[in-house]
């Protein structure tokens, strides 16, 4: 049996991927969680060998929590399911210790599949995700500007790269006003760039800029 918790702050998206899991033999969820500090409680509490986890819950970021789930038990194995579809996201993701990576929008079979891969000692990850790893991972090659961004960093980079204001963003990211400024000048400071325009320009070029509805 493959005992499964689902971390996601919407209690539908829980329900329909419970749902999913109920309707095979062999997974059971073993509990859920509703943000970062829920999921930790899991974790520490319960026996389980997959965290499907959701990328963008109240509180701490989504790479940050990877990275404590997997400090605090690096054997157990964690599923993206996020709605972000940026390569650059499920990168991060795996570098920051995630067995494999799906977007919301995958169909029902292809998170069994996943389940089952990352379950038996596998990583679930698209062809393409594959590739920037394997580019990553050569000899000379050169980073990207933003990828020399802290996790944090790269979050606040994205809301602000669609137009989201640094007082929207403290809201929702729940942090200070000052927090989140620091974090801005930061990012600005190490990719370079001068002004709002430029940091939408490049977010634009690097396909950085999907809307971040859903």
């Amino acid at each position: 049996m493959i005992r499964i918790v689902i971390a996601d702050d919407h209690a539908i998206v829980r329900e329909g991927l419970k749902r999913i899991v109920s309707e095979v033999k062999d997974m059971q969820v073993a509990g859920e969680a509703a943000d970062g500090t829920e999921v930790m409680q899991r974790v520490r509490e319960l026996q389980f060998d997959i965290l499907v986890l959701d990328l963008s819950m109240p509180g701490r970021s989504g790479m940050e929590l990877i990275k404590l789930v997997h400090a605090e038990k690096p054997k157990l194995r964690i599923l993206v399911l996020s709605m972000h579809q940026e390569l650059q996201y499920a990168v991060r993701a795996i570098k920051s210790g995630a067995s494999g990576y799906l977007t919301k929008e995958s169909a029902p079979a292809q998170l069994e599949l996943a389940i089952r891969k990352i379950a038996g000692g596998g990583a679930y990850v698209t062809p393409e995700v594959a590739e920037q790893l394997a580019l990553g991972a050569m000899p000379g090659s050169q980073a990207l500007a933003h990828e020399s961004l802290s996790d944090r960093e790269f979050e606040v980079f994205r809301l602000l790269a669609e137009g989201v204001s640094v007082t929207d963003i403290a809201a929702k990211l729940k942090l200070s006003v000052k927090t989140v400024s620091t974090h801005k000048a930061n990012l600005m400071q190490k990719m370079g760039l001068q002004n709002a325009s430029e940091l939408v320009r490049y977010a634009m070029k690097h396909g950085l800029a999907n809307s971040l509805d859903g």
